[in-house]
């Protein structure tokens, strides 16, 4: 059986040529146990490509290097595309494919476009980015399906290219790729290294698909970059340490991914920054000092393993969400923040009082239920500037009476302080409130006592919330009595009783 002669192909990205070999079909149809045994000679030099996967194991090392130098085989197979990096990781032969760095340049698929205006290694990178994306995943009439590489993408118009824009400059000189804004259908891949050679690039938005596999660490040449948006994707490993460099950076959103890792000290210097989004990764270790990203208006980690106290933050926040960490401490430093407008600090291990973070003039939205608060302190608020719409303390270990200032908090809209430890009768002026200004009132798994004010048998059914299982004398016709109360023997000796 003779094997195909080969016949190379060559392509440019700078200074970077490819030759590729097609081999027999016998041998580029490998056996899953063969293709693994292939990786697994090769497994010293792909060390540094599979290092940021964070496996350990060899199955899931073998597994994740398979799906990857699948992935890059597709690329370099058809197109005879590589990375500079790869062929610095893993040089030599790769699946059949042969890789040298040298001068040169030809691009026969592209060779009709001698008039192009669109700079060859932006094309080539966008080329690379669809080459990435199983086909499969990308539907007809979807963003990826319109990008037609017969066409100049810089020169395109109406269906051809869809979310891509470029600059168009006023003299003879390329145009250049500027914003890359993908539709959120799903797409499935990793995100090509070559996205790296885009050095015009302001904007990155690829959220709400299946991207996989490390955020490539050629990211760090987009020196222009402003908004960076990767959120609800699957990427996996640290972010590169590069990426917290991107001096320009404006808006950063990494949300709902699997990252893992500490965030860096090196973020402070973002001093661009004003939005920062972490929430729902693997972060963890401490908060870093943030109080150089002076302009910085958003900052969300909620739902990682982050730990350790609060630390000094910028002083312009307005929203702040720290929820679902190992957080612990006082909150005291969070009162500085007179521009906060929504605050959430749910499921953590913060202790102490309650008091000053109430007193912040411009909050709507406070959440601190889950933690390990004692004691609330609620001060007159009459005459005091407050924008208090919702509170929520629920599930901590707060003792006392109800706070009855909590009626002089004018815009107060929404209260739940209920799975708590609170004694004593429903204050008065809480009857006054409920079916007025107070839409939502739950008071339920406390130890209150007595009876229940008139309002709430008259006006309750206007408001929504419990008084379930405490010690009152609650009407089992009232709707928020539904649920019973506590038996005697839980009640016995509470006031009132």
């Amino acid at each position: 059986m003779t094997e195909h002669k080969r016949r190379p192909v060559s392509i440019d990205h700078g200074s970077l040529t490819c030759e590729a070999t097609k081999r027999h079909k016998t041998d580029v149809s490998l056996s899953t146990k063969e293709r693994k045994e292939q990786v697994g000679e090769r497994i010293v030099a792909l060390q540094q490509l599979v290092s940021p996967f964070g496996k350990t194991d060899t199955a899931s090392v073998l597994s994740e290097a398979v799906d990857y130098i699948k992935f890059l085989q597709d690329q370099v197979k058809s197109k005879c595309w590589v990375n500079a990096s790869l062929a610095q990781t893993a040089p030599g032969v790769l699946y059949g494919v042969e890789c040298s760095i040298s001068p040169g340049y030809t691009n026969s698929e592209n060779a009709g476009l001698v008039d192009s205006r669109t700079l060859e290694s932006d094309t080539q990178a966008l080329r690379s980015l669809k080459q990435s994306i199983d086909p499969n995943s990308i539907s007809k009439f979807s963003f990826l399906d319109s990008w037609d590489f017969k066409i100049d993408p810089c020169e395109s118009s109406g269906s051809h290219f869809l979310g891509i824009l470029c600059t168009i400059p006023l003299d003879n000189s390329r145009s250049r790729v500027s914003v890359i804004d993908l539709d959120g259908i799903g797409y499935e891949g990793f995100l090509t290294p070559a996205i790296g050679n885009l050095t015009e690039l302001t904007t990155i938005n690829l959220s709400k698909n299946r991207f996989r596999g490390p955020i490539p660490e050629t990211i760090s040449n987009l020196r222009k970059l402003t908004r960076l948006i990767i959120s609800e994707n699957f990427f996996t490993g640290i972010p590169p340490i590069e990426i917290w460099r991107l001096g320009k950076l404006e808006f950063i959103d990494m949300s709902q991914n699997k990252l893992s890792g500490s965030i860096p000290r090196t973020l402070s210097g973002l001093r661009s920054l004003t939005h920062l989004s972490l929430s729902n990764n693997e972060f963890s270790g401490r908060i870093p000092d943030l109080t150089g990203l002076w302009q910085l208006a958003t900052l969300e980690l909620s739902g990682n393993q982050l730990s350790g106290i609060i630390p000094k933050l910028p002083i312009n926040l307005r929203t702040l969400s720290l929820s679902r960490n190992f957080l612990s401490g006082h909150t005291s430093s969070i009162g500085k923040l007179q521009d906060l407008e929504e605050l959430d600090l749910s499921d953590n291990r913060f202790s102490g009082v309650i008091q000053e973070i109430l007193t912040l003039p411009r909050v709507i939205r406070l959440n601190i239920s889950v933690n390990r608060f004692t004691v609330l302190e609620v001060v007159k608020f009459s005459g005091r500037a407050t924008q208090l719409e919702v509170l929520d303390v629920h599930g901590n270990h707060l003792q006392g009476h109800l706070p009855v200032n909590l009626v002089t908090v004018e815009n107060l809209r929404t209260i739940n302080l209920g799975h708590n430890q609170f004694t004593g009768p429903i204050p008065a002026g809480y009857g006054e409130k409920v079916g007025e200004s107070w839409k939502s009132l739950f008071l339920d798994y406390n130890y209150l006592v007595g009876r229940v004010p008139p309002q709430f048998s008259t006006e309750a059914s206007r408001t929504q919330g419990s008084l379930a299982n405490n010690c009152l004398s609650c009407p089992v016709n009232l709707p928020m009595c539904r649920g019973g109360q506590r038996p005697a023997s839980e009640c016995g000796g509470r006031n009132g009783q």
